[in-house]
């Protein structure tokens, strides 16, 4: 990674950055932005394919992705980049919004997710972030993920439980007898009373009156 040093003395680095899309134009505007910030823009390519095959050979730093290029797109060159290089972050500059597009770039390895109206010094700010290891997103794309993943935990109440145990515990509170549990799940009686004691331990509740509350009050049953 080259180094440079401020007026002060102090040894710097400089970031390489790799820019994956399929405009030229873009890619010029983008490039001579990032250089204009210091950045030091080691190579271009102009689909998935390359992106992959010039992260391999260049290992930048950061890696500027679009997700809708011909041939290989976006979403499959982070998965191969993540998988064979995961000290390269990846920053998806996308004009995709959509939460399938969003969701799939960070299931794959994306560190931050960016909209291509984003202004230039947010996007240098980006891949800065990135870089040190954080993530970042734009405003309606942080929204979305906020939203998905609080909807999830309002979905799952008792993360501490696992899923069979969580399953038994709405059994428990829809007034079903162990017995009746255990024909249900296929289960062992002895199972089922398994679960309910350790139900009980995690909800930190003494007895199955208290659970059935519990569960009833997070909707379950």
């Amino acid at each position: 990674m080259p180094r440079c040093c401020d007026n002060n003395g102090v040894v710097m680095t400089t970031l390489r950055v790799l820019i994956a899309d399929d405009h030229p134009l873009y890619r010029d505007g983008l490039g001579a932005a990032l250089a204009a910030a210091g950045f030091d823009v080691v190579g271009e390519a102009a689909d998935g394919r390359q992106a992959v095959a010039l992260s391999l050979e260049l290992q930048p730093d950061v890696v500027i992705m679009d997700l809708d290029m011909p041939g290989m797109g976006g979403i499959e060159a982070t998965r191969r980049i993540a998988h064979g290089s995961p000290h390269v972050a990846i920053l998806v500059l996308t004009m995709l919004a959509d939460d399938d597009s969003v969701f799939a770039a960070l299931r794959v390895g994306a560190r931050g997710y960016l909209l291509k109206g984003a202004g230039r010094a947010e996007i240098v700010r980006a891949v800065q972030t990135v870089a040190d290891g954080g993530g970042v997103f734009g405003a309606s794309v942080a929204r979305r993920v906020m939203e998905h993943f609080s909807g999830q935990l309002a979905a799952e109440p008792f993360p501490e439980l696992t899923d069979r145990e969580r399953e038994v515990l709405a059994m428990v509170a829809a007034g079903n007898s162990n017995t009746a549990i255990a024909a249900q799940l296929a289960l062992a009686p002895k199972t089922v009373r398994n679960h309910i004691s350790n139900i009980l331990t995690k909800l930190q509740v003494a007895d199955r009156a208290q659970a059935i509350i519990r569960a009833r009050t997070a909707g379950l049953g």
